[in-house]
């Protein structure tokens, strides 16, 4: 916490969130929000200062969502560290931490689901299947209880990112999806809580990341094939020491379909998907 933040007031109910949504409105404050699952770092801190900038008040959930992990995921080892992560949103600027629990999110007898097509095939869904489903309930859910004019999603998570606007689109959800450009340490290497997994020598790999996508989207760009381009930036993940490589794909930057024509014609985005030991490292970036 800054030294001159007071502390966080936190929500630990939708009832309870809504009461204090319901007086900035009175008060005719615009509301945003930034959803994160905690053990924040600056990339969220850029969030929810983003968020700040487009809203009077601005409200951070950290809710670890279980219906996005598989049952090979280890949920119970995320770290959660509520006490550090509420003085970090304090001195970013936020007005309210909204941590509910796993039985406020999904009561007893909670059984709908979502399912999200369009931006949500390939890519990520074909290495987690389970896991836009989850999202896309958590965050529907978010932002129903929250009801804010503007929600604030990080690009790094770019798949994500068009589905969840994607969802709040079909489903009326009156809250702007916002995105904001990825924040990246001094190497290139986009912030995120499982770089704190890398050993040493695991991180000098994993900065060589963001170069290879930067080289990639560079021939992508002069449109040369897209197999050849995806497949040479694939070897040159494993050459600079990644153990293993989910995907590496150029898409159409709107809604993530394939190029038809197997060349660049209109905005992209690359992305990609990589392993140093058992952490998994997802990047993007414009083409």
């Amino acid at each position: 916490m800054t030294e001159n933040a007071p502390p966080l007031p936190i929500a630990r109910t939708v009832e309870a969130l809504r009461t204090t949504v319901r007086d900035w409105r009175r008060q005719g404050f615009a509301v945003a929000f930034v959803p994160t699952m905690g053990a924040l770092h600056e990339g969220h801190l850029t969030l929810v200062r983003e968020a700040g900038r487009r809203a009077d008040k601005v409200i951070a959930s950290v809710f670890v969502n279980p219906t996005q992990f598989a049952a090979h995921e280890d949920l119970g080892a995320y770290p959660r560290r509520e006490t550090e992560d509420a003085g970090l949103l304090a001195g970013a600027g936020c007005d309210l931490l909204f941590a509910p629990t796993v039985g406020e999110m999904y009561p007893e007898g909670f059984v709908t689901g979502i399912s999200v097509g369009g931006p949500s095939q390939g890519l990520e869904t074909d290495f987690r299947p389970h896991f836009f489903g989850g999202v896309a309930v958590v965050v529907a859910k978010l932002l129903n209880q929250v009801q804010a004019d503007v929600a604030v999603f990080g690009e790094k998570d770019y798949q994500q990112l068009l589905v969840v606007r994607r969802m709040a689109r079909d489903l009326d959800i009156p809250t702007e999806i916002a995105g904001s450009a990825t924040e990246r340490d001094g190497h290139g290497l986009a912030l995120s809580s499982r770089n704190a997994y890398l050993a040493e020598t695991e991180l000098t790999v994993a900065r060589r990341l963001n170069g290879v996508l930067a080289e990639a989207a560079m021939k992508a760009g002069d449109r040369r094939p897209l197999a050849a381009v995806e497949r040479e930036a694939y070897a040159e993940l494993l050459k600079a020491g990644f153990e293993r490589v989910d995907y590496v794909a150029v898409r159409r930057a709107d809604d993530l379909a394939a190029f038809a024509n197997g060349v660049v014609d209109g905005p992209a985005r690359i992305l990609a998907a990589a392993w140093l030991g058992t952490t998994r490292l997802i990047d993007n970036m414009a083409v």
